[in-house]
C-alpha cells in the first residue's frame, strides 16, 4: 500500500493559496453558468413527486469535521430509512454502499446521476470552504466508523466534488481502490493535476454512464 507523504498533506503555501483562489473562482463561475440548469432540474424534481428539491446529508470533511453536503434530491423521500432494508444487496465491499438499479432513485434522479448533475449544489460547499473542487469523496460518519488507521488518511485533506477515483473508476471501483487512489492523489497533488481532473470531470458530465 502506498504510504502518505505528510509534506504533501501540509501542502506548499503557494499551492494552498492558489488552489483556494481557483476553487472560489471556478465554483462562483459554475453557479452562474449552471443557473439555468439549476432552475430546469429544480422544476423537474418538483413536478415529479412534489417533494423537496434539495437534499442535505452529514458528511465528514478534513480532519473528521462534520458538515452538511448539498445535492439535488435524486431519491424518493424516506430513502435513508429504506437503506437498512437494502444493505444485503450492497455491491461494494468495504465502508461504502451502492447497488445497481437502486429502487429508491427517481426518474429524474437517474438522469442526473448518469451525468453527476445531482452533485452540482456542492459548489456551495466549495464556496463555504467545506470542500474543494478536487479531493477525496467525503464519507458518511457511519462509513468512517469502519475505517482502519490507513483508511483515515484520506481525511487528512479537504474533500472534493470530484477526484482521481471518480475520474478513473467513474465511481465504480471498490472501497480499497478508492482509498489507494485518494492517497495517490494526496501524494501527487498540484494545481496542474487539479486542473487536469477538473477538465476530465467536465468531460464525464457530457459522457453519461449507466446507473
Amino acid at each position: 500500500m502506498e504510504k502518505i507523504n505528510y509534506r504533501k498533506v501540509r501542502g506548499n503555501p503557494v499551492y494552498r493559496a492558489n488552489s483556494r483562489l481557483l476553487d472560489l473562482g471556478l465554483s462562483s463561475l459554475g453557479l452562474i453558468l449552471f443557473s439555468p440548469l439549476f432552475l430546469y432540474l429544480a422544476i423537474k424534481i418538483k413536478l415529479e413527486d412534489g417533494g423537496p428539491i434539495f437534499y442535505s446529508q452529514t458528511r465528514l470533511g478534513q480532519g473528521g469535521r462534520t458538515f452538511k453536503i448539498w445535492k439535488f434530491r435524486s431519491m424518493i423521500e424516506g430513502a435513508d430509512q429504506l437503506k437498512q432494508e437494502l444493505m444485503d444487496k450492497n455491491e461494494i465491499a468495504g465502508a461504502m454502499f451502492k447497488i445497481k438499479d437502486d429502487p429508491r432513485v427517481t426518474k429524474i434522479g437517474k438522469m442526473m446521476r448518469r451525468r453527476s448533475l445531482d452533485e452540482l449544489p456542492q459548489l456551495v460547499n466549495v464556496l463555504r470552504g467545506e470542500m474543494a473542487l478536487i479531493g477525496p469523496r467525503p464519507p458518511l460518519p457511519e462509513e468512517a466508523r469502519q475505517y482502519s488507521a490507513y483508511d483515515w488518511q484520506r481525511l487528512l485533506v479537504k474533500p472534493g466534488c470530484s477526484g482521481l477515483w471518480q475520474v478513473e473508476c467513474r465511481n465504480d471501483g471498490d472501497f480499497d481502490q478508492m482509498v489507494q487512489l485518494d492517497i495517490k492523489y494526496i501524494n501527487q497533488r498540484s494545481l496542474w493535476l487539479d486542473l487536469r481532473l477538473m477538465v476530465k470531470t467536465i468531460g464525464l458530465i457530457f459522457k453519461p454512464t449507466g446507473m
